[in-house]
């Protein structure tokens, strides 16, 4: 059975990785806790939750479970950096875990492409300072946000209480006739098992965080698209039949 081993900061939404493993049934999801000195969508507590010392504990422990591939779960700990720095956050995780590495933050960009999609609408709870250097990540990239909102929520614990019927309607409120797609980019925000219900409503892909993560962790650790799956969106639906995800990280060097 294929594992791949996520680092995940602190306790929020992690129990939605449980609920991906159930739905696919032929994999491991392991998650790492690492250290979350405090708990603020704030720059400078992203930067330091996403710092090379945390990181490579945590990547150490994941080479101790012998996973096949290693995600950072955090994308607002991983596109704060910038593109470049993130791209060498996820090669210090590769190293430490000897294995090949992404983060949530290139997950939203492979994923997208693999979509086809390059027009999308943002739906995030962080504060509106940090959102929008998630829209000019997923610029660097070529991906156009035509709206973006921001909830504003300071700690990832006040997201990961948010219910099924919230996290709807945020979505939904946020949705743009423009976007080809709509990103929800917090994985401490619970979404995977909703995310039929979520496309249903908005009739168009939803791309959530956890979910992203998952998806681009199995690519990794196959070398190619994940097959498609049924119960977690357009993404897991559409499988190597589909355009190959361009490998953002490496894409980062050229």
């Amino acid at each position: 059975m294929p594992s791949v081993g996520f680092l995940y900061p602190g306790h929020s939404a992690e129990d939605d990785y449980p609920v991906i493993e159930r739905i696919l049934g032929d994999v491991r999801l392991p998650v790492v806790h690492t250290l979350m000195r405090e708990d603020a969508h704030r720059v400078d507590a992203l930067l330091d939750v996403g710092g090379a010392d945390v990181l490579s504990e945590g990547a150490r422990t994941l080479r101790g479970l012998e996973v096949a591939a290693a995600v950072w779960a955090c994308t607002s700990g991983s596109f704060v950096f910038g593109w470049d720095g993130a791209a060498a956050q996820v090669e210090g995780v590769s190293a430490a875990a000897g294995v090949p590495a992404s983060s949530t933050s290139f997950a939203f960009v492979n994923a997208a492409r693999h979509l086809g999609v390059t027009r999308v609408a943002v739906a995030a709870t962080y504060p509106a300072d940090v959102a929008e250097r998630f829209a000019a990540f997923l610029a660097h990239a070529g991906i156009e946000v035509v709206a973006l909102t921001s909830r504003g929520i300071i700690t990832a614990a006040e997201v990961g209480t948010l219910g099924r019927d919230d996290v709807l309607d945020f979505v939904a409120a946020n949705d743009h006739p423009g976007a080809e797609a709509v990103l929800v980019p917090d994985t401490a925000l619970h979404t995977v098992a909703w995310l039929d219900d979520l496309e249903a409503r908005l009739g168009k892909p939803v791309l959530t965080a956890n979910q992203v993560s998952v998806w681009e962790g199995l690519r990794l650790a196959a070398g190619s698209v994940p097959r498609p799956r049924p119960g977690l969106g357009t993404l897991f639906a559409e499988g190597p039949a589909g355009a190959a995800a361009p490998d953002a990280i490496r894409a980062a060097r050229l």
